[in-house]
Formats: structure tokens, C-alpha cells, sequence
């Protein structure tokens, strides 16, 4: 059970801090809990699915070789794990008349990723333990929430303007490099000291994570009212 609460703790800290953010228009929390698990279990499911297709079409043969695992990081799991995300968010959220903001697009996209994470942390802390739930309640599950955020911020502006595809597919691009940048750099960990661009992509991804939550607030249609 302790270990089980470690590993909600980060994922829950995320949510209420994305929430309170929403300054001006509250979403509804019956919403957020969808998209949350919908994050939780659909998009776990079509990554699973995602993974057997790209498993065969691109297998790792040489877990040495630095463009394998450029490949591994950027398509088999950057793109995989952020495209689940991107549908629900894309079909389901987006369309919705609560999204009447943009910064709606960071909430939803980031409610669709902790839930992800959540399940995916959970797994990982089980089977890890203490030491695990630590170190990723500071890396992967901040790393996730940056992940929603910076395709959140590029689908809360596409809901708004004429440029829809463009704006939608921008933020499911700038969330997979982000994201493979991150598990790119811990993949060839086979060189020494190499695992700290990691860490660097996580602080750009949350200092461009930042600017764009206040952007966004700053441009509320409901700031004055």
C-alpha cells in the first residue's frame, strides 16, 4: 500500500497544480476524471497495441547501436506513447464545450498524461520499489506532465483557429521529440555520462512548460470577467 501511494503521490501533486493554475474558468471534475482514465487504461491499451506493430516492423537487434535506439526512443516509444495520448485528447476532449480556452488544452492533455503515467508508475514502483518510486516521482512523471503540457498548449490554440491540423499536430510533434529526447539519452546509457541530457531536456521541457501555462493565462478570455 505505502508503495502503491508513492506512486500516485507525484501524479496527484501534478494534477492539483495544473488545476489550481486554472485561474479563471474551472474545468469540470467530471470531465477531468474521464480524461484521466481514459489516459489510465485506453491509452495504455492502444500503446500496447502500437508496441506489437512496431516491435516486428522495427526490432532491437543491437541494444549497443546509438541509431537503434535514436529509432527505439523517437518512434517505437516517443510516438507511440504520445500519439495514444494525443487521440484521446484529439476526439475527446477537444471537441467538447467545456474546452473554451485555451489553456483547456494544457488541463486535458495533461489529465490524459497522468493518467498514463499513473498506470505506468505504478508498474515500475510494484516492481522497483522505494528507490524507483523516488527517482521517477522527479523524472519520469514531471517528464510526462511536460509532455502534456507543451501538446496541450499547441491543442488549446488549434480549438481556436483556423490553422486546427496544424496547430493539433505540432503539439503531437513537439511532445515526441521532447519525450524522445528524454528516454534517447537514458537509452545509451552504454556511454558514460551520457544520461544527464536527460535531465537537461527535463528542465528545458519545464521551463518551456511554465512560459507556456502563463501564456495561456494571460490570454484567458475569462481573466476580466
Amino acid at each position: 500500500m505505502q508503495l502503491l501511494l508513492l506512486a500516485v503521490a507525484p501524479v496527484l501533486a501534478i494534477i492539483t497544480y495544473i488545476y489550481v493554475q486554472d485561474k479563471y474558468e474551472k474545468e469540470p471534475i467530471g470531465l477531468l476524471v474521464k480524461s484521466f482514465l481514459l489516459g489510465a487504461f485506453i491509452s495504455i491499451l492502444i500503446v500496447l497495441i502500437l508496441y506489437v506493430f512496431t516491435g516486428n516492423l522495427i526490432p532491437l537487434t543491437d541494444k549497443f547501436s546509438i541509431w537503434q535506439q535514436f529509432v527505439q526512443a523517437f518512434i517505437v516509444v516517443a510516438l507511440a506513447e504520445e500519439f495514444s495520448k494525443y487521440i484521446i485528447v484529439r476526439y475527446y476532449a477537444q471537441p467538447k464545450k467545456d474546452f473554451n480556452e485555451p489553456y483547456d488544452g494544457i488541463v486535458y492533455a495533461v489529465m490524459v498524461s497522468m493518467g498514463f503515467a499513473c498506470t505506468e508508475n505504478i508498474m515500475y514502483v510494484l516492481e522497483g520499489g522505494f528507490s524507483t518510486a523516488i527517482l521517477r516521482a522527479f523524472t519520469a512523471v514531471p517528464a510526462h506532465a511536460t509532455f502534456g503540457i507543451l501538446m496541450g498548449y499547441y491543442m488549446g490554440k488549434a480549438k481556436f483557429s483556423n490553422n486546427k491540423a496544424k496547430l493539433n499536430l505540432t503539439g503531437l510533434l513537439l511532445a515526441t521529440i521532447f519525450h524522445g529526447a528524454y528516454d534517447f539519452f537514458l537509452f545509451i546509457n552504454f556511454i558514460p555520462g551520457i544520461s544527464i541530457g536527460a535531465f537537461i531536456s527535463l528542465i528545458v521541457g519545464i521551463v518551456l512548460s511554465r512560459k507556456a501555462i502563463k501564456n495561456h493565462q494571460r490570454d484567458s478570455k475569462f481573466k476580466d470577467k
